[in-house]
């Protein structure tokens, strides 16, 4: 049996990156934490939101690598010398990834009553009309 890809498909030219991007997205294996919200604030505009209650600035980094956003958090265990009857905020590390389309920049950051939002945006391509020539052979 053969297994149908983008890359194979005659009238599909050149998206076998697609292909190799939805692999990795799929491989990621985000974890349910810290919990998010995507929304479109506007036509070519979308905000991610994380909730990273505990987190300060400092503990946080956002990059994006290879038309990937990843956003990292890692709190510094400060429990030295306290005794906890009871400990159900861990300090814990995580890392979220979102891949990102050909066009869409990452904006600002914003730090808001434990809630982080990183603004995308999303710029309109120029239509592009090319006639080519035809020359004999």
């Amino acid at each position: 049996m053969t297994k149908l890809t983008l890359g194979s498909h005659p009238y599909l030219l050149g998206f076998d990156q697609l292909e190799r991007l939805l692999e990795r997205n799929a491989k990621s294996g985000n974890e349910g934490y810290p919990p998010f919200n995507i929304e479109q604030t506007s036509a070519n505009s979308y905000r991610i939101t994380l909730a990273v209650a505990g987190f300060a600035e400092e503990d946080l980094a956002i990059t994006v690598e290879d038309r990937q956003l990843v956003i990292r958090g890692r709190q510094n265990d400060d429990a030295e010398g306290r005794v906890f009857l009871h400990r159900g905020i861990a300090a814990r590390q995580f890392q979220r990834s979102f891949v990102l389309a050909d066009g869409v920049e990452v904006g600002e950051a914003v730090m808001e009553n434990g809630l982080l939002h990183v603004d995308l945006t999303r710029a309109q391509p120029e239509t592009v009309v090319q006639t080519i020539m035809i020359r004999k052979g």
